[in-house]
């Protein structure tokens, strides 16, 4: 039987296609556990997740505290800082700031975090919460201010601490929900 020149082409583009097709399934086969492996886990009851949360909770608690060895335990030595000011710091930086944080007769600051994301890659965490700072002035007036603020942890040699801080001062309390 002859075939046109259009079956002869239908028939390649055909194979070219299946071709294709194996092609994909076996990079998807071949791929599919390095993909799967890069992808966070957002688990809340995974270890890291449970660790780094515990890790923040004491860390804020240290912040209000001004307890200096809490900082020093949190935040790794090559911490890239950046304030919601803008301004990066080192931990020398954020060490030496430390003694204007500490309680005084006047004001009282208490820190705790809401709206806690965690995405774990195994020795590196991020971490993703909204921070919520309360002063309390003598006389009893509060003031509250809401940050949005990214961490990510790295664990060296078993220990976890932060490398990276970013924190963000939200306007408006209502559009931090």
């Amino acid at each position: 039987m002859m075939r046109g020149p259009n079956q002869r082409h239908g028939d390649a583009g055909e194979a070219m296609m299946r071709a294709i097709g194996i092609c994909v399934v076996v990079l998807a086969m071949a791929l599919g556990p390095m993909v799967r492996d890069s992808v966070a886990q957002t688990t809340s009851g995974s270890a890291t997740t449970q660790q780094v949360t515990a890790m923040l909770r004491q860390f804020l608690q240290d912040a209000g505290t001004g307890n200096r060895e809490g900082f020093d335990r949190f935040f790794a030595d090559d911490v890239i800082y950046t304030r919601n000011t803008g301004v990066v710091s080192d931990k020398a930086a954020i060490m030496k700031g430390i003694g204007t944080i500490a309680p005084s007769a006047e004001n009282r600051n208490t820190y705790s975090a809401e709206d806690i994301t965690v995405h774990d890659f195994g020795d590196t965490a991020v971490l993703a919460f909204r921070l919520v700072a309360r002063t309390e002035h003598k006389g009893g007036k509060v003031e509250t201010a809401n940050y949005r603020n990214t961490a990510t942890f790295l664990r060296r040699k078993g220990r976890w601490q932060v490398v990276a801080w970013q924190a963000t001062k939200i306007a408006d309390a209502s559009a931090a929900k």
